[in-house]
């Protein structure tokens, strides 16, 4: 099925390190200083999205004062950032994957909807740095995931493409921008997303990444 495929494109949230708690603790805290007050449950509605893209959603729902739009973008950037630079680890299998597909001969990027130093910080932290040829961010793309802008970014930069292509995600936004950029898709969603059914549209779907071996 992936044959054809040259270059594979992680994702980080979710994927490369289960950051998703960690965005959860600081949206509800920085929220909560404008009188936001969300549960978890309110967190996951905007699971995949860009955060600017989540702090707008939020302020159509209920516009707060006090604090301008940026600064509850940066605070929570802010709270992201040490979260993974102290307490980041590699989600099951990652490690084995990325060597799996070096041995393989694949060329290896990282794209995300995260801000560039989230995914610094994050690699950083789990010295997997020198399997990217390429790391790419969203925050500066016109719009942020379920829009492809960042995997065809990704694929032009280095030449490839997007038939060519394989992305890793675990949201339903990402496997969609993915498919809309036209390159396979494998899913390793979070469990408790496991059996919904729109995640049908994907390739394939893993409980996690120690299963690749399997499909290569």
């Amino acid at each position: 099925m992936f044959e054809q495929c040259k270059l594979v494109i992680y994702d980080m949230d979710g994927v490369i390190i289960n950051s998703e708690p960690f965005w959860r603790q600081a949206e509800m805290k920085v929220f909560a200083t404008v009188g936001l007050h969300l549960k978890e449950a309110d967190c996951i509605q905007t699971t995949g999205l860009r955060f600017d893209e989540v702090v707008d959603f939020w302020w159509r729902q209920q516009p707060w004062k006090g604090k301008s739009k940026e600064q509850i973008h940066d605070e929570v950037i802010d709270e992201m950032e040490n979260a993974i630079t102290h307490h980041a680890v590699e989600m099951p299998g990652v490690l084995a994957s990325l060597q799996l597909f070096k041995c393989k001969g694949w060329r290896i990027a990282l794209a995300s909807s995260s801000a560039m130093r989230l995914i610094k910080a994050a690699v950083k932290k789990l010295q997997i740095e020198d399997y990217f040829e390429l790391l790419v961010s969203a925050e500066h793309e016109t719009y942020g995931k379920p829009h492809p802008a960042v995997f065809l970014k990704t694929a032009e930069t280095l030449n490839i493409h997007p038939h060519d292509c394989l992305v890793i995600e675990d949201s339903y936004y990402g496997l969609l921008a993915a498919k809309a950029a036209k390159m396979k898709c494998i899913i390793v969603p979070d469990p408790a997303a496991y059996d919904e059914p729109r995640l049908i549209i994907a390739d394939q779907k893993l409980h996690t990444l120690e299963e690749m071996e399997r499909l290569l």
